[in-house]
């Protein structure tokens, strides 16, 4: 006999398993879109439209050409969205225009953890600097224990007199790099 589960949410965000039921498909859960190249910001205001929850991450960066300096809003992780949906309503997300699939292990959607999401959408949204970095596996694993990024987990990396915690999602093998006091860290 098969057992199965029924995953809930608390007030905070975080999953309470109940085992014996039967998951509920209108659960949503965070997955993340491949777009065409260049087309995230266009493919995250179709969601949005659409009533879809999605999270595109931007940082600010400054481009300098012969005759002028501009300001540019850029993605944190180029070429995907992040989307909050529900198993069976995948197929409207990949119905849109400049979605090209989701990342998927084994033919299924992989499905990212809330808690890596939310921390990130913390700490854009209290207007932390952040910016790419290059994929990052190895270093001295610490853990936010302050402030807006409360609960992430990463690496700490040193550059000149300020720290950084850089965030690895390891599902799309990507990293991003966020200052941090290091009175707000902890190590693992």
């Amino acid at each position: 006999m098969q057992s199965s589960t029924n995953i809930s949410h608390d007030a905070v965000g975080r999953k309470t398993v109940f085992p014996g039921a039967a998951p509920s498909e209108a659960t949503a859960e965070w997955y993340a879109a491949y777009t065409c190249a260049r087309h995230e910001k266009v493919v995250a205001k179709q969601l949005e439209e659409r009533g879809v929850d999605c999270f595109l991450p931007l940082y600010h960066s400054v481009r300098r050409w012969k005759d002028r300096r501009k300001e540019i809003d850029l993605p944190l992780f180029p070429g995907y969205v992040f989307v909050h949906t529900s198993s069976r309503d995948r197929t409207r997300v990949l119905q849109l225009p400049g979605v090209v699939r989701f990342v998927s292990f084994h033919s299924r959607p992989a499905v990212l953890p809330e808690s890596e999401i939310e921390a990130l959408r913390n700490g854009l949204a209290h207007k932390l600097r952040a910016e790419p970095h290059p994929y990052l596996k190895i270093g001295h694993p610490v853990e936010v224990i302050g402030g807006p990024m409360m609960g992430a987990r990463g690496i700490l990396k040193r550059k000149k007199d300020k720290y950084r915690l850089v965030l690895s999602l390891d599902l799309i093998m990507r990293s991003v790099a966020v200052e941090v006091d290091a009175a707000d860290v902890r190590s693992l």
